[in-house]
């Protein structure tokens, strides 16, 4: 019998010194460094990746630069706090009562974190062509975009770029320059469209050149890209949703049933 040949693993092309970076980033994203940790010692690091002193130092460089960790001469490098954070869609859905800020506040309060959003843009768009594919929208179709960009302890955490059918939108604070008390969920409520199901499709890309200065990335650490598509009682999306945030700093939880 003839035994089928293992497929070759690929050649690791990067630099050294963003391979170690790679490997102690998944230590910290996974909870191995937690966080306030200190890091392995460069001596450590030095016998553990076989690399020297300044290449050590070019990786550890690189995870200051993406805020994962923080270190001063003569102190040893640790993991900084509050880095690693978990993302619940499914808590974002549901609207706020009545004089309660919009859901995404309010989880990250839950981590002891600061957040607030800043409105970036409100206009009528020829939206991208997945949204315009989710609205049944033809090429030359355009939509209402609501852009923001939302921040925790005043550093840039997500961009969420929101657009509406203008059937919907029309007539209503939708269309107005300023941001909506209890978030856009509330309003749709209110409006007699209550998000009902949301359909998430999320995908890890490179960052675009706009996204890369909007969150102040530093490295070529991928994105995390969410189409989001909300649904109410009527057989179209009421909103559909593109997310992005950095990909080394989120995870997403998602909680299942069994049909």
């Amino acid at each position: 019998m003839t035994v089928p040949k293992a497929e070759p693993e690929s050649v690791d092309r990067r630099s050294l010194h963003e391979r170690i970076a790679a490997d102690l980033r998944d230590d910290i994203m996974s909870g191995q460094l937690a966080p306030g940790s200190s890091l392995p010692s460069t001596v450590q690091l030095k016998e553990r990746f076989d690399a020297s002193n300044a290449t050590v130092q070019k990786a550890l460089q690189l995870l200051k630069e993406e805020n994962l960790v923080v270190g001063r001469a003569g102190a040893a490098v640790t993991v900084r706090e509050h880095r690693q954070r978990t993302v619940r869609p499914a808590a974002l859905m549901t609207p706020g009562r009545p004089g309660e800020p919009y859901r995404w506040l309010t989880e990250a309060a839950r981590h002891g974190t600061r957040a607030r959003s800043v409105l970036r843009e409100v206009a009528e768009v020829r939206p991208p062509a997945d949204v315009r594919a989710a609205f049944g929208l033809p090429a030359d179709g355009t939509a209402l975009l609501r852009s923001q960009i939302l921040l925790i302890d005043d550093e840039p955490a997500e961009l969420a770029d929101c657009y509406y059918p203008l059937s919907l939108s029309r007539g209503t604070a939708l269309m107005e320059r300023r941001r909506i008390k209890g978030g856009t969920p509330a309003l749709l409520t209110e409006l007699g469209h209550p998000p009902r199901r949301s359909v998430d499709r999320v995908s890890a890309r490179v960052p675009t050149q706009a996204q890369y200065r909007a969150l102040h990335l530093t490295s070529s650490t991928p994105v995390l890209r969410t189409l989001r598509v909300v649904h109410s009682d009527g057989d179209g999306p009421v909103e559909v949703t593109v997310m992005v945030k950095a990909g080394h700093l989120y995870e997403l939880e998602y909680e299942f049933q069994a049909e």
